[in-house]
């Protein structure tokens, strides 16, 4: 059984791991994540620009966050993952 793509064991062709610069930040969505399949599929829409798609996306992605209980502002997983997102955009102005 070939494993699925995306997967380590089975890399997209546009997989960008192998093309970081070494000092350029990443941030990781498992499978594993209960909203990953929706972020990913937002993602595309965006990237498509298909507002239309992208904002039924998103409404979804809110109704399911809805559902559970939010991440208390002061995690560590919620501050570093701020500022894992502050540092792609420090990085990409100073390309």
């Amino acid at each position: 059984m070939t494993a699925p793509i995306g997967s380590k064991a089975n890399p997209s062709k546009y997989d960008a791991y192998p093309n970081l610069a070494e000092d350029e930040p990443y941030f990781v969505i498992r499978a594993h994540d209960l909203l990953s399949s929706a972020l990913v599929e937002l993602h595309a829409y965006i990237g498509a620009g298909q507002a239309g798609a992208a904002h039924n996306k998103l409404a979804e992605i809110m109704s399911l966050t809805s559902q559970k209980a939010p991440r208390p502002s002061d995690s560590p997983k919620y501050r570093e993952t701020f500022a894992i997102s502050a540092a792609m955009e420090k990085w990409r102005n100073d390309q």
